[in-house]
């Protein structure tokens, strides 16, 4: 009849378990301002908190199957207050369906979580499987809540500190992201999967840009200081190589010292890892480790190359790192960029140090090109400690003079190059061209593993 509205299903058809009531709603739509066809997963907060029946997570488990079978992107806004304690098992047993559908996504399609509400207990280690989480300033999620803290431990504390927007953000690093509300959060994730391809087996495609790849960078040849302990910003390198000076940071207040960030050259997506001077000196720990490791996985699944930048003086010392496994986390950073088969470029802008060198994606890891600038300085250690382990019986006097012949003889990037540890040393002007060349290059690297089950790295 004549301007009687279609029925819901042939509106949308493409929505899953359309007449399923309950909390949860899947569909494949375009995300807006970029045509971007994704499986979309809503939980609705307004329906019992968000609570999930054992049927709202087999409808979370199907859109992420539906993902899988399509190969496209899944997207999943969550606010959910738990499994449904009315159903008992049945609701846990649903999540745990929900948990292994998402884990076959793994590496095969990008999944983003944006978090909008509560996400407590099994939603809240939901968030633990993306591969992305963009969270908004009402967000909330934590295992278990500020009743159980205070039964356990006598602490009392609010949600927001328990498990708020800043805890995710700055200590935990669950939160890559963050946007001002749920609208602006898929924006954000539209951004983010503009940089990555539907699935593992294809490329980001590629963008035109007016950026030359031969553009100098004059602005580089002085940035770092001549002063050993002196910083600088290393998002201005990334900003610099990057086509318009555009660049996706993700986790950026989480282990502020190692800046991981999306970005372009010549058109071509690319994932960085850089040593930041500005925090901790550059120095890794466990969390910087963990968020290196994290991201050099995450873009080795989808095909993106990986840009190095190193300026680190090594590890942090410390009784409580140690402690708390830093050999274990630290050997994450090492097994990450030895499974890596995308192209490695790795350049040396100062300190490359000890251990921390090795883990950097050196020539050690098996990088495919190693660039360094002429203030590269790649050793066992400083010109300071070196003496003060090889000739500790010397007087002060003797001591500054062999640091100083130390530091003139090996603390340059010619002595490693002459070794092929470092295949060019650059003029700093001319960065983004030598990266944009060493890129094209390697564009047609392909790897063949031999074949296994999986490995066991270090978690």
């Amino acid at each position: 009849m004549a301007g009687t509205p279609a029925p819901t299903w042939r509106r949308d058809p493409v929505r899953l378990r359309a007449l399923v009531p309950g909390t949860a709603s899947a569909r494949v739509e375009s995300l807006p301002g970029t045509g971007r066809r994704v499986v979309t997963v809503r939980i609705d907060p307004a329906h019992r908190r968000g609570a999930l029946t054992a049927e709202d997570s087999t409808t979370l488990a199907e859109g992420a199957r539906l993902a899988l079978s399509q190969r496209i992107p899944l997207l999943v806004v969550m606010a959910s207050s738990g499994a449904d304690v009315a159903e008992g098992v049945a609701s846990l047993h649903g999540w745990g369906s929900a948990a292994q559908a998402l884990s076959r996504c793994s590496g095969v399609v990008p999944v983003v979580f944006v978090a909008v509400g509560l996400a407590l207990s099994g939603p809240a280690l939901l968030l633990g499987l993306a591969d992305v989480v963009i969270m908004t300033p009402d967000a909330v999620a934590y295992v278990s809540g500020p009743a159980a803290v205070a039964q356990w431990t006598g602490q009392q504390i609010s949600p927001d500190a328990l498990g708020g927007l800043a805890i995710h953000d700055r200590r935990t690093g669950i939160a890559a992201l963050t946007a001002a509300s749920e609208e602006a959060a898929v924006e954000v994730a539209a951004s983010l999967l503009e940089h990555l391809p539907d699935h593992c087996d294809t490329l980001a495609d590629d963008t035109v840009t007016d950026d030359p790849v031969g553009r100098t960078n004059p602005e580089l040849v002085d940035l770092v200081p001549v002063s050993a302990t002196g910083s600088y910003d290393v998002r201005d390198v990334i900003a610099a190589v990057a086509d318009d000076g555009d660049l996706l940071e993700l986790r950026a207040n989480w282990a502020p010292q190692l800046v991981t960030a999306l970005a372009r050259v010549g058109g071509t997506a690319i994932g960085v890892v850089a040593n930041q001077p500005q925090a901790m000196a550059g120095t890794l720990d466990i969390a910087a480790s963990q968020k290196g490791a994290r991201f050099v996985s995450f873009c080795d699944s989808f095909n993106l190359p990986l840009l190095t930048l190193v300026d680190t003086p090594g590890f942090m010392p410390g009784k409580d790192l140690e402690w708390r496994g830093m050999i274990r986390h630290g050997a994450e950073l090492v097994y990450a960029y030895a499974e890596a088969q995308v192209p490695r470029v790795c350049l040396v802008l100062r300190k490359a140090f000890g251990g921390a060198y090795i883990v950097m994606d050196s020539k050690g890891m098996a990088n495919d090109v190693c660039l360094a600038w002429p203030s590269a300085q790649i050793a066992v250690m400083g010109a300071r400690g070196a003496v003060q382990i090889l000739h500790r019986r010397e007087d002060p006097e003797t001591q500054a003079r062999l640091a100083e012949r130390y530091e003139e003889e090996l603390l340059n990037p010619y002595t490693a190059a002459a070794r092929g540890y470092v295949d060019r040393v650059i003029d700093p002007a001319d960065t983004r061209k030598e990266v944009a060349a060493a890129l094209a290059m390697l564009a047609g690297k392909r790897e063949t593993l031999v074949s296994r089950k999986h490995g066991n790295g270090p978690l």
